[in-house]
């Protein structure tokens, strides 16, 4: 296994796959999950000649099940290390759902030269809480029952998320995949409760406003439409609107899961913007 250790010690654990000489792509996955959720589009695109590269954020996966640090600026911190472990350059950064806060962070603190390009995919950016100054968001109350049934059984709390709004599966006439299901469980009950329980205030209250007003690379802004996790009328278009240079591509009928369940679609997407 491939680790880092950063400075409080908390071992990180990554793939990185391809020539060292191809442009690196750096995947960011969302909570609960580990690196194994880009399966699909590291495949895919260290086929295309690309170096592909993920790793399990603290706390999930086979990282280090931290108690403490759990929260935006250390995940930043953590990416900033292995960057510059393997000493990426000119990369581009994809991020799903709590990833794509993680990639605003880092992105926006990057050194020069790090970064080329960035994709936020079904991202909580802005910011997904409901208050006075964005009463459009997402009341505490949800995020509360989150926390109360992550204690009270984790288990069938991420069974019923990915057999229910996550991939769409509770829409009328899914397709519903139970190795997905099954996937995103495992994913889930890998990683300690203690750091996933703290990263619901990690992507629910973080507000990544001056995070996007600082980027100043292209990014790339994919959001379905029936995003049931992440809406997409408080997300996509507000955070287009905050970038510099963003781009958003919305997706008809797509679900919060749309990398998994339509790879077939967001994989050329991306790959079109990579070349672009």
């Amino acid at each position: 296994m491939a680790t880092i250790t950063t400075e409080d010690g908390t071992e990180i654990f990554y793939k990185d796959w391809g020539s060292k000489d191809a442009q690196p792509i750096m995947f960011h996955h969302g909570w609960p999950l580990s690196s194994d959720d880009w399966d699909n589009q590291m495949l895919y695109f260290l086929e295309k000649g690309y170096r592909v590269i993920a790793h399990d954020r603290r706390g999930h996966g086979r990282s280090t099940q931290t108690d403490t640090g759990n929260e935006m600026d250390s995940y930043a911190a953590d990416v900033a290390a292995l960057v510059a472990k393997l000493d990426l350059k000119n990369a581009i950064h994809v991020g799903h759902s709590t990833g794509g806060g993680e990639v605003a962070r880092y992105v926006a603190r990057a050194e020069p030269g790090r970064v080329a390009k960035a994709v936020l995919i079904g991202a909580v950016p802005p910011v997904m809480l409901q208050s006075d100054a964005h009463p459009d968001g997402v009341p505490m109350a949800v995020f509360d029952d989150f926390r109360a049934q992550l204690i009270a059984n984790r288990a069938e709390f991420y069974r019923g998320i990915a057999s229910g709004p996550f991939f769409g599966f509770n829409r009328e006439n899914a397709k519903v995949s139970q190795g997905l299901i099954d996937n995103w469980s495992r994913q889930g009950l890998a990683g300690g409760a203690k750091a996933q329980y703290d990263c619901i205030a990690a992507f629910s209250e973080t507000d990544f406003t001056e995070d996007l007003k600082a980027i100043n690379v292209p990014v790339l802004v994919m959001h379905g439409l029936d995003d049931q996790i992440v809406p997409f009328a408080n997300h996509g278009p507000k955070t287009v609107e905050l970038l510099k240079q963003g781009t958003l591509k919305a997706y008809e009928g797509l679900p919060h899961g749309m990398a998994q369940t339509h790879a077939d679609i967001i994989n050329p997407d991306l790959l079109a913007f990579f070349r672009s």
